[in-house]
């Protein structure tokens, strides 16, 4: 027999496996990417039959699978998928699920990949009995975990769960997931900046004047509002997503392309991060909530939860010293987009004949991450027929036109490859987990004492609380709305 590589997901019946997992597993199938002698074995405490949860999971691809769903390849695909009942905090239980697995390789070992699709507050007790029962051990095959965000709530939680799983687990066999990361367009940032000569001479403070991170969603908390309230904007959207993308900006140019050479240099971004004190929370920072968000079935009366923020960071270091960096996030906003925007300082001097106080647009490198994924460059340009008039023009690169409908894979879809692969460099770090979270608590901390700014409330379908362009606009900025399509200034006077 052939080394077997089992997929093993405790939490199968819930959302994350039906709408990303089973999707993307099923792509990666008809791509020819999974190993040799696979199998993927769901576990639950709900009830189904393998036939139904194969059903099940038949639907969610056919909704989700990015129009790729076949019949045909879905009954190849279909045979490999099992279903056990089970918990996988009753140690009992687990130990069933291990004796499967076993029959299924013959007593040989083989590869397992767990993944925990299920509570946060699980996490460490799930951990701790695969260590009990002896499935984490590599003595025959490799042992992989997955843990999806959030990873802890604060510094000192996020510490502990380290600690929780390192008892059982080498760093090297957890995969801390960031959905983000697997993102086609967040990955074309590492080529952007260091498979091209042109921008990287200039990617430092010599150049650049500000950076802008936004993470905009259109919806409200929904069905979510129970979990959310307590979480809010900063834990659920900053800490993770928000933070990653700042790294990847930010980060100096690894030795390889290594997975710890990769997460070194995003360790040492967070490291030079100058923390926001709690007393100056009221000056670099803005929260709000949108109006209606009290209303919300599961929401606490007078919950003062923040449904948006915007921060300004600065990076101690010798490539960006003095270089502000905007984020922003937040829910019921004017449009769903995720970007990051790169303002290049204005020419020294202009010879060029212009109306009194009139000034150039800077140049901006706008990177779209979602939903209109693509680059944006723009520049000025000399209007035909006139003796010197300016205007901003753009560059446009749009990976939908380039590369097709279909090109850009489930974000999931590349991580689960990677995990498979033993491929790390889009996965967490506890160093990078814990230094994050060691700049959201005194931000945090901040909200919670005197020295907290106001709450701004800011209607639905708005891009949040003027406070929060009152925090830019004191520097002579302004903050971009719509990728590549703003084209007010945003500079200093």
């Amino acid at each position: 027999m052939s080394e077997t590589n089992a997929i093993v997901i405790f939490g199968a019946s819930g959302d994350l496996t039906r709408r990303k997992l089973i999707p993307s597993l099923y792509d990666l199938h008809r791509k020819g990417r999974l190993p040799k002698n696979w199998r993927i074995i769901g576990v639950s405490r709900s009830e189904f039959s393998d036939e139904a949860f194969r059903d099940h999971a038949e639907a969610g691809v056919k909704e989700f699978a990015r129009a790729s769903y076949d019949a045909k390849t879905w009954r190849e695909f279909a045979k490999n998928v099992s279903y056990l009942q089970g918990d996988l905090t009753e140690f009992e239980q687990l130990q069933a699920v291990d004796r499967h697995l076993c029959e299924w390789e013959e007593g040989h070992g083989g590869n397992r990949l767990y993944y925990l699709s299920i509570a946060p507050h699980l996490y460490e007790k799930a951990v701790a009995n695969l260590g009990r029962a002896d499935m984490v051990h590599e003595t025959h095959g490799w042992r992989r975990v997955v843990i999806e965000k959030p990873f802890g709530h604060d510094l000192a939680s996020a510490r502990q769960l380290n600690q929780a799983v390192h008892q059982v687990l080498a760093e090297s066999q957890i995969y801390r997931i960031d959905h983000y990361l697997g993102k086609e367009t967040v990955q074309n940032l590492l080529v952007f900046r260091f498979a091209n000569s042109l921008y990287e001479p200039v990617w430092n403070r010599n150049y650049i004047d500000h950076v802008q991170i936004t993470a905009a969603e259109t919806v409200d908390v929904g069905h979510r509002a129970h979990f959310y309230d307590g979480v809010g904007v900063m834990r659920d959207m900053m800490q993770n997503h928000v933070m990653q993308l700042l790294s990847l900006v930010a980060q100096e140019p690894p030795a390889s392309f290594q997975a710890e050479s990769l997460r070194n240099e995003k360790a040492k971004v967070f490291s030079a991060i100058r923390p926001i004190r709690p007393q100056d929370v009221a000056k670099c920072t803005v929260r709000g909530q949108y109006r209606t968000y009290r209303d919300a079935e599961g929401v606490a009366a007078g919950s003062t939860t923040p449904t948006f923020a915007a921060l300004r960071f600065y990076i101690d270091n010798w490539r960006w010293q003095g270089v502000p960096f905007y984020m922003r996030s937040g829910k019921a906003l004017a449009a769903k987009s995720t970007e990051i925007t790169i303002f290049f300082k204005r020419p020294p001097h202009l010879m060029f004949p212009m109306p009194e106080g009139d000034k150039p647009a800077p140049n901006r490198l706008s990177i779209c991450i979602q939903p209109d994924e693509g680059i944006h460059f723009s520049f000025q340009a000399k209007v035909p027929d006139t003796p010197a008039e300016m205007r901003t023009v753009e560059m446009s690169f749009h990976y939908e036109e380039s590369f097709g409908a279909l090109a850009i894979p489930e974000a999931y879809e590349r991580l689960l490859l990677d995990v498979i692969k033993g491929d790390a460099s889009l996965f967490t770090r506890s160093d990078a987990i814990e230094l994050s979270w060691a700049l959201i608590d005194p931000i945090l901390e901040g909200w919670d004492s005197k020295y907290a700014p106001p709450m701004n409330f800011y209607e639905s379908g708005t891009w949040g609380p003027s406070e929060a362009e009152e925090l830019i606009a004191h520097e002579g900025y302004h903050w971009t709305h719509g990728c590549g399509n703003d084209t007010e200034d945003s500079e200093r006077p």
